[in-house]
């Protein structure tokens, strides 16, 4: 098979978010979705800086440039984990989740957690 090379097609995204930030009920839906977008920009940017096409991930992770193309896309499908640990394999990462402490935010007591103290 024929090496296939990523050639990225130019996207403004702060333009982007601009011009749609106008539209009535982008900006909640979009907030809601913030998680996502974020794995999202992060796969694409793994993906770019490896220089494959969807076509050589889905490969790579022995499925389809269909099933890879719904992964960088935000929706109604949820990757398991395994899905995103092919992937990180697949662009040549490694898969790291983080909690991080939200700012201001201190240890949170559970309603059982208070009544035993109380």
């Amino acid at each position: 098979m024929g090496e296939l090379k990523y050639r990225p097609v130019a996207h403004d995204h702060e333009k982007f978010l601009k011009n749609a930030r106008k539209r009535e009920g982008f900006r909640k839906a979009y907030d809601s979705l913030e998680e996502e977008y974020t794995l999202i920009r992060e796969m694409l940017a793994a993906r770019s800086k490896s220089g494959l096409t969807q076509e050589a991930v889905a490969e790579l992770m022995g499925t389809t440039k269909s099933a890879v193309s719904r992964l960088e896309s935000a929706g109604k499908h949820a990757p398991s984990m395994t899905t995103l640990k092919k992937y990180a394999r697949a662009v040549g990462c490694d898969l790291k989740i983080e909690f991080i402490p939200k700012a201001g935010s201190s240890k949170q007591e559970t309603g059982s957690a208070k009544r035993r103290a109380g």
